[in-house]
């Protein structure tokens, strides 16, 4: 990196936002909208050649599409209809021909190019060689890891993946997953970045999947084999898992739902399930195995994935009691609503 701090400086005078969303597709008009909503200015740059009249039937396709999505937001009471105006003002587009420009004065770049190999190939140099040397360069891939697109980037330290879920502009999670060659810096600002804008980053390995991809995966696909093998109606297995699971783990995460009814309950639920069920499915984890054997049970003995040794116990119930019963006030609202 150079001296300067990443993401330092001030908006360039050239009208172009520091902030850029490479890519006119569904990410980056998302990212736009996610950036607008908070009072921020954002470029969305078309990396794709085009015919004069098609870059501005694009500039309007996307210039409409954020105005449609800001006055359906007005709708809901996310922001006024006189808001609407001004926020959709903070989005720029931007054709091809302005790369150079807009990426030279970028100090942030999400790369939302389509998801193909070929698509990374073209446009992750091109990007790279047109920003400034501590632009931070994040692919918004879903699917490809940051260690396979780096060596595209010149200076791979300032590269890593940023995976935003779908919608961008309302949910809160962005997975950052930096390679081994990510300078730390990068990381932290890109999180520190992502806060400002409202988003709840988490950092992950450079694995596969990150971690809601892994987690959805496996859910979805036992969803449809109870389907296929009658178990319930697809109907209710949708209410279970918006009214059962939702309510659940919006209320604590996984690891903590595991330590709070303790580990022994999830070990004889997987042998139980390994055994009717299947048994690569439903196999206890070797983690599970190994708390079973060290008595990290979690919160009646302490230790479990974390700690509670320095918790007062009594308070902690109390709160997870608090969040269940704010988010279940929510789901019944919602019952109630016919949603």
């Amino acid at each position: 990196m150079t001296g300067a701090s990443p993401l330092s400086g001030s908006s360039p005078t050239t009208g172009w936002a520091p902030t850029v969303a490479v890519g006119a597709g569904r990410m980056g008009r998302g990212i736009a909208v996610a950036y607008a909503l908070k009072g921020r200015p954002v470029t969305v740059l078309d990396f794709k050649a085009r015919a004069e009249h098609d870059v501005e039937r694009l500039v309007r396709d996307v210039q409409d599409e954020v105005r449609s999505t800001l006055d359906q937001l007005a709708t809901l009471d996310v922001l006024s209809p006189a808001e609407v105006e001004a926020t959709a003002a903070l989005v720029t587009v931007a054709p091809l021909e302005a790369s150079p420009e807009v990426l030279g004065t970028a100090r942030i770049v999400y790369e939302g190019v389509p998801e193909t190999p070929a698509a990374k190939a073209d446009a992750l140099p091109r990007l790279g060689l047109l920003a400034a040397e501590d632009t931070i360069i994040a692919s918004t891939t879903s699917t490809m890891l940051a260690s396979e697109l780096a060596g595209l980037v010149p200076r791979t330290e300032r590269f890593l993946n940023a995976h935003w879920l779908n919608p961008a502009f309302i949910n809160l999670l962005v997975e950052v997953s930096p390679h081994e060659d990510t300078d730390p810096r990068v990381t932290e600002a890109l999180k520190a970045e992502l806060e400002l804008v409202g988003k709840v980053p988490v950092v992950c390995a450079c694995s596969p999947g990150f971690i809601v991809p892994r987690l959805q995966a496996l859910i979805m696909n036992e969803a449809a084999r109870m389907v296929s093998e009658g178990v319930a109606t697809a109907a209710d297995i949708d209410k279970a898992t918006r009214f059962g699971l939702g309510l659940r783990f919006a209320s604590l995460g996984v690891l903590e739902f595991i330590d709070f009814g303790g580990n022994d309950i999830l070990y004889y639920a997987d042998r139980y399930l390994s055994r009717t069920i299947d048994e690569y499915r439903y196999a206890v984890p070797a983690v599970i195995e190994q708390n079973m054997r060290e008595g990290r049970d979690g919160l009646r003995t302490g230790q479990g994935f974390f700690s509670y040794d320095a918790e007062d116990v009594d308070a902690y119930r109390q709160d997870v009691l608090r969040r269940t019963l704010e988010m279940a006030r929510h789901f019944e609202a919602v019952r109630d609503s016919g949603s």
